[in-house]
């Protein structure tokens, strides 16, 4: 990977293009998110790869589900932090987001998904909260029927 200030796009594009033959280019932008240039021909061939994992990892979940959790485990030991329950809920979204985005090229609902459980296990880590999580849930968010606490 070679990085550039993304104004070297615009100023000299021929220092920026001849560095895709060999790697994937990144534009810095002080005020907005980065941006990636890349040759479709690498792009497509790691999305194929994603593809590939993200159907072969589905295939391992449904014929070996203990398999499958200590295999995503090994990427995710925050995973270790959420009840029994929820381990395999996880497990099962997370795989149906890689295998979506795979399949579409869209992974920012894979990426919401993963951040989204690593708050929710980082919450169980804490005894107190999880003390609360384990709880029966009331709907009062945390206030007394009448208004006092």
């Amino acid at each position: 990977m070679k990085t550039f200030p993304f104004s070297a796009l615009a100023r000299d594009r021929n220092e920026v293009f001849p560095e895709l033959d060999v790697a994937d280019v990144l534009l810095e932008r002080r005020d907005a998110e980065n941006v990636w240039l890349v040759r479709d021909e690498r792009y497509q061939a790691a999305r194929a790869a994603l593809l590939t994992l993200a159907r072969s990892m589905t295939i391992v979940v449904r014929s070996h589900r203990v398999l499958a959790e200590e295999a995503l485990a090994e990427d995710l030991p925050w995973l270790t932090w959420l009840p029994e329950h929820e381990r395999l809920q996880c497990v099962r979204e997370l795989l149906a987001h890689l295998l979506a985005g795979a399949d579409t090229g869209e992974l920012l609902p894979y990426a919401r998904a993963r951040r989204s459980w690593t708050s929710t296990a980082l919450a169980w880590s804490d005894p107190e909260i999880a003390r609360d999580l384990a709880d029966p849930f009331d709907g009062s968010g945390g206030q007394s029927v009448d208004g006092a606490e």
